[in-house]
């Protein structure tokens, strides 16, 4: 059952499935995307937003369970912003309109919530904090609530939910933060359905890393800062070489073109100068800027407004392209 800090919501579905409850015949879920900084939709044409397709996969093994967090398109409307994912206070993703991510934690009670408009206040990690029991194998379908009045998670029953997610696309364009989240085991016997590709996206929200507008290595706030050392940290660890990074930034629609082209370029140099400092050797690196061209939502207005700087934050974003080669 799924219970918010002051009451319990009420999680029955049509009295098929009650939340929490999960029957064994049900716990199927879709292609996971345990590690969301992965390239994993390269191949299918939707570059660092969007990754694969929805389709379904085996329960997660015991030890674990498994969340398919998705957000619909509402019938006839155009939802804009991004609607950011929380798992135990700690953000995961941000869902976009047809967007899915599908991660598992620890079985035991957590605190889940997908919350629009979350800027400036970020009150997912902080309030309206909606607890859950997650059962010990079990997959459940979460769906974003789109009227902006709560961030509770609506509880979905499998076969509504693959219906919505029929088109739906993981989203692969943030880098999770969430420390409870691990990666899923469905079992060897399980095939991805979209080939490795040759490089890995690791995509970092301009709005960690600087104030709005802001781009200079003094403009990085302290959570940029340890973010930038945290990614660092990953590229060293990782099994393969680095053979070349390209570090492309991305502006939102506000403002000019010519502007957003520069601010772009350099918020990437900012970034390389800090990954350089972190340990990645400088040569590896190289900067791009693709300014406001390549925007994750389009629908969000150009003047600098309060809401439609919130609208345009998906699309304030560093690209950290990783090509790997494996070490000898």
């Amino acid at each position: 059952m799924l219970k918010h800090s002051k009451f319990v919501v009420n999680a029955a579905l049509t009295g098929v499935l009650l939340f929490g409850a999960v029957s064994a015949g049900a716990q199927q879920a879709q292609t996971p995307q345990a590690v969301p900084q992965t390239q994993a939709g390269a191949a299918a044409g939707q570059g660092q937003v969007f990754g694969a397709t929805y389709s379904p996969v085996p329960s997660v093994k015991p030890g674990q369970a498994q969340v398919v967090y998705y957000r619909a398109i509402p019938a006839g409307q155009r939802i804009a912003g991004g609607a950011h994912v929380y798992v135990d206070g700690q953000f995961q993703t941000s869902l976009l309109p047809g967007g899915y991510s599908v991660f598992c934690v620890a079985p035991g009670t957590h605190t889940l919530g997908a919350y629009l408009n979350d800027q400036p206040l970020y009150k997912g990690k902080t309030v309206d904090l909606f607890k859950a029991n997650l059962a010990d194998g079990a997959t459940y379908f979460l769906k974003a609530t789109e009227d902006g009045s709560s961030g509770a998670p609506v509880p979905v029953a499998r076969d509504v939910a693959e219906r919505e997610l029929a088109n739906s696309r993981a989203q692969i364009h943030a880098l999770s933060r969430a420390s409870a989240v691990q990666a899923c085991n469905n079992g060897a016997a399980y095939a991805a359905p979209v080939a490795a590709p040759a490089y890995k996206d690791y995509t970092l929200s301009s709005d960690v890393l600087f104030a709005f507008g802001k781009s200079g290595y003094r403009d990085i706030s302290a959570a940029g800062r340890t973010e930038l050392a945290k990614l660092a940290q990953t590229l060293q660890a990782q099994p393969e070489g680095i053979k070349h990074i390209t570090v492309i930034g991305h502006a939102d629609l506000i403002g000019k073109a010519d502007a957003a082209q520069r601010l772009g370029a350099a918020r990437a140099a900012t970034v390389k100068q800090s990954l350089a400092e972190n340990g990645i050797p400088a040569q590896l690196i190289q900067t791009e800027s693709r300014g406001n061209t390549e925007p994750v939502d389009d629908s969000c207005r150009k003047t600098a407004t309060p809401a439609n700087i919130a609208c345009n934050e998906p699309n304030r974003r560093v690209v950290v392209r990783v090509e790997g080669q494996r070490k000898n």
